[in-house]
């Protein structure tokens, strides 16, 4: 993919031109091209074989530097290793040299061979695997087999996860129903890489490279794998098929990144998991999401529907034409699978709700016991895991953990966008009525998001009305802004949408503005914690726990 800031119709035509002159002179394939417009300009693609990728990235180049770059433009790259877009017969001599260089005959045959013996190929940069987790083997692309142990290779059930929220719960979740069912499972999520319950890499591993290496895990007899939109628009999926796959819902964040400018845009990125999708394979998806119930009108696979309501329409629809649906009636989450509906529990007991105030949970809950339905397990293994799950600090940790200091109650989650915000929030509120305090929040955002993005942050918290707002930077996140610069627009937008000036106070330092905003607290109050960054998240964890009520 190339990212390019103008095109016009025959720029376009003269791009394809050149990349299939260039393809030609290569010996490669003609390949489809695409031209994706937006707002921001265009994406080139052009589609490659595994072990022609970076070579491909330079035809890809050179194809349009050759319609847009002159001589003596200081833009242009002319570093050693890459092709001279005013030199054809010398960038001709580096693209073959490039693409010798990468190519593997070997690890495309044995990918091929793959595919006849259906099961997975991963690749990276240094190995490749076939199979997944117990029934996988693993080899560097230099020293391939002879002979390739066919019969011991195999892959196991394994699931995609995506959506704008509730990814991590929702691995974590389905990874434990997996565990309760004797399955060892492994998962990838922003937190690190897990198998069996037990962390062995610690880190934000949501995108290929933490799926890779829990496809490659021997003790791993079922994968869950947290899939974001980065590794997706930048890497693609590390794994082409798998049984199940869930999009958890669609809200605005990260727009303007790889050429997403708005909702549609994301939705279209995040659904890319259903390509993954076995024929004979389940796309999860949440029917309270008005932008999924469009586009699943042109997805051509097996779909099962999650709501809040199970009388919503979208679910009768879809269980009178013999589907799976999961949604709450009269207080309980009801399964309907197999042709049978199965009663999960009341939903307000269970710890993940906190006592039915969590609804963005709730949808957790419901997407989870349908995906883990797909990969295998009993319902009365779903129902157990729903009912027990988040009644420990260690089930979920930093979603929703919670404290009591001397009577404040404090709420630290993940929350990172709008969206997510103003779940924690309507939590917060929902207990800070029941004890008649004050709302407290501790609010910063990443520095990568644009000033609109950070501004409708800010209207999200000014909308519930808090009586206090610590502002801070996010440590590791700040991504070129300077410090303060991200919490002052914060601030500006805070004033704009109504706090007064005296609710508002700036430390940028994360764990020094959360122990700001609780010497603020009197009991009954209840503070909104968002805390992303692992080192505040441990210091604040210890620092809370050191002052926790007995």
């Amino acid at each position: 993919m190339l990212d390019v800031a103008r095109l016009t119709p025959e720029l376009a035509d003269a791009w394809r031109a050149n990349v299939s002159a260039l393809r030609a002179q290569l010996d490669w394939t003609e390949s489809v091209l695409v031209v994706r417009e937006h707002r921001s300009g265009a994406s080139l693609f052009a589609a490659a074989a595994q072990d022609q990728l970076l070579t491909a990235t330079e035809v890809n180049e050179l194809a349009w530097l050759r319609l847009v770059a002159e001589p003596g433009d200081w833009r242009v790259p002319l570093s050693p290793g890459h092709p001279n877009p005013f030199d054809a017969e010398s960038a001709l001599r580096t693209l073959l040299l490039l693409a010798k260089e990468e190519s593997k005959p070997a690890a495309m045959r044995l990918q091929s061979d793959a595919k006849d013996h259906q099961v997975a190929v991963v690749w990276d940069d240094e190995d490749i695997s076939l199979g997944m987790g117990e029934g996988s083997a693993i080899w560097r692309l230099d020293s391939l087999p002879d002979e390739v142990p066919w019969p011991s290779l195999c892959d196991v059930p394994s699931a995609l996860v995506t959506g704008s929220n509730g990814k991590t719960t929702t691995v974590r979740l389905v990874s434990a129903m997996l565990i309760a069912s004797g399955r060892a499972a492994g998962f990838n999520c922003t937190d690190g890489i897990f198998v069996g319950g037990e962390r062995v890499e610690r880190g934000d591993y949501s995108g290929p490279a933490g799926a890779r290496r829990v496809l490659r895990d021997a003790r791993v007899r079922a994968a869950v794998l947290e899939t974001a939109r980065g590794g997706i628009l930048r890497r693609g999926l590390a794994v082409r098929r798998v049984d199940a796959a869930i999009v958890t819902n669609i809200s605005p964040d990260h727009f303007g990144e790889y050429g997403i400018h708005d909702l549609s845009d994301l939705a279209e990125a995040k659904l890319v998991v259903a390509r993954a999708l076995d024929s004979d394979g389940t796309l999860v998806l949440n029917a309270d999401d008005v932008l999924l119930l469009s586009k699943a009108k042109k997805i051509d696979a097996r779909i099962a529907w999650f709501a809040l309501d199970d009388a919503n329409p979208k679910l009768l629809a879809h269980r009178a034409a013999g589907g799976e649906t999961c949604g709450i009636e009269n207080g309980r989450l009801r399964l309907h699978v197999d042709g049978r509906t199965h009663d999960m529990g009341e939903v307000r007991a269970m710890p993940l709700s906190l006592e039915g105030a969590a609804t963005y949970n709730l949808h957790n809950l419901a997407g989870a016991a349908l995906l883990a339905s797909r990969l295998g397990v009993a319902p009365d293994v779903i129902a157990a895991v729903c009912n027990r799950f988040g009644s420990g600090r260690g089930d979920n940790p930093g979603r929703m953990e919670r404290w009591d200091i001397g009577g404040v109650r404090v709420l630290v989650d993940y929350a990172h966008n709008p969206e997510g915000l103003d779940g924690l929030l309507r939590v917060a509120d929902s207990l800070r009525q029941s004890s008649g305090g004050r709302l407290g929040l501790l609010l910063g955002q990443a520095g990568n998001r644009d000033d609109d993005a950070i501004r409708e942050l800010a209207r999200i918290a000014a909308s519930w009305k808090p009586a206090r707002v610590v502002l801070k930077d996010i440590e590791g996140y700040m991504r070129g802004r300077q410090p303060g610069e991200v919490p002052l627009i914060l601030r500006d937008e805070l004033l704009a949408s109504g706090l007064p000036e005296g609710t508002l106070q700036l430390v940028l330092p994360e764990i020094e503005a959360a122990q700001a905003l609780i010497a603020w607290a009197n009991p009954g109050d209840v503070l909104a914690l968002p805390v992303h960054s692992f080192a505040a998240r441990d210091a604040l964890a210890t620092w809370l726990d050191s002052r926790t009520n007995p």
